[in-house]
């Protein structure tokens, strides 16, 4: 930590300290609620200079360094603001797509937008081509000066909230399936949109379904060429790496007062086997903030390692798990009880059964942890990669 950083953690602990929401859980019980506290936090940031510190220099609060935004977001974490779930897929995604993808006139209309609340949404999963994002069939037919797309789109994150759409189709069947994708900017407003709320296990909705039908797409929204969608894509998937789960586990460690609070509750202080779980989750939960916190030294000294993103996010999932199946184990029968949903809250928010609901998600979401493991095997440790027709022992033809 140089002194330039430990005064930039000061300067970002004394505004957030004036500026960060209170009691935002308590109030965010609904979605109309949840929406206003997102929109009006990150107003707030973007005029303190917080907001989007990975952007360009040109930008308000653009500029900074990775080591400079890990010492934003840890401080985040330790004041334990509201998550920027409704814009963050805007100003990480959109935004760095529009960066280097974009054109002028593109990045001109579109980029002033985001900063003032505009909010996007990623319209790339379908329900035949999630892992396999490249099989997507959602077809963009060409006609003069527009694309008339029809198909439909999969776990768009905040997709009934969003104004805009980074939308990912196909043009093409005549080359490899990678070849024939094309990158899209769709108006959600535009006729022939109709998006649908899913509702999950723990009574959410965090995504939508996405319904197309002959919907007109400006070509001047396209971004790339016809048929360089893949290569687009692969901008947008790329485009937020380690912060984020660095942010989650340094919550996740801040969360700990809640199981220290059940454990005296139950009046368990002394309970060998309840400490003794409790000291392990600690010391583990410690583990994943190094190791994410190593990962984003390597990132700063330019040593980065495929595979090595892999394991801070699969140590994440195996850790909030272990978190909230302490929680619910902890708390008894009265943590069985599936309380109202805090919209935004995270995944530590004491409503231990939805908590524990939602912590499978992170075992799946971006890449299952089945997948993560062979890429750590793969690409870290050097294993055989696995053969693409393999036989249980004694399972021989």
């Amino acid at each position: 930590m140089t002194e330039a950083l430990e005064k930039l953690r000061q300067e970002v602990r004394t505004w957030l300290e004036a500026n960060a929401p209170r009691n935002w859980r308590e109030t965010c019980t609904s979605h109309e609620a949840f929406l206003d506290t997102q929109r009006s936090w990150f107003a707030k940031l973007v005029e303190g200079g917080y907001g989007v510190p990975h952007w360009p220099a040109e930008w308000p609060g653009g500029g900074r360094s990775l080591a400079e935004q890990k010492v934003i977001y840890e401080e985040f974490a330790r004041a334990d603001t509201p998550r920027l779930l409704l814009s963050f897929m805007s100003t990480y995604h959109a935004a760095s797509t529009l960066f280097e993808w974009g054109s002028e006139a593109q990045q001109r209309k579109y980029i002033p937008r985001i900063l003032q609340g505009e909010i996007w949404c990623q319209g790339f999963s379908e329900p035949n081509a999630g892992s396999d994002l490249a099989g997507l069939r959602t077809r963009a037919e060409r006609r003069g000066d527009v694309y008339v797309v029809n198909g439909q789109k999969l776990w768009s994150t905040m997709g009934q909230f969003a104004d805009k759409c980074l939308l990912l189709v196909r043009t093409s069947d005549e080359r490899a399936k990678q070849a024939g994708l094309t990158y899209l900017l769709l108006d959600l407003k535009t006729k022939g949109v109709t998006a649908r709320p899913i509702r999950q296990i723990h009574g959410d909705e965090e995504f939508a379904e996405l319904f197309l039908d002959d919907v007109e797409v400006p070509v001047e929204d396209r971004l790339g060429k016809e048929g360089q969608g893949w290569a687009v894509a692969q901008s947008t998937l790329s485009s937020e790496r380690g912060l984020t789960l660095l942010e989650l586990s340094a919550r996740l460690r801040g969360s700990l007062w809640r199981l220290a609070a059940l454990i005296r509750d139950a009046g368990r202080e002394a309970d060998p086997g309840v400490l003794r779980d409790f000291g392990r989750l600690a010391t583990k939960i410690d583990a994943t903030v190094a190791i994410a916190d190593q990962f984003l030294a390597t990132r700063i000294a330019g040593e980065e390692r495929v595979g090595d993103a892999s394991l801070v996010k699969l140590t994440y999932s195996r850790t909030l798990r272990d978190f909230t199946s302490l929680g619910i184990r902890l708390g008894g029968m009265e943590a069985q009880y599936h309380a109202p949903i805090v919209f935004g809250g995270g995944m530590e928010t004491g409503n231990w059964m939805a908590d524990f609901m939602n912590s499978y998600a992170w075992t799946i979401a971006g890449g299952s942890d089945e997948i993560q493991r062979n890429i750590i095997a793969e690409r870290l440790l050097g294993m055989p990669r696995e053969p693409k027709n393999w036989t249980l022992a004694g399972d021989v033809a």
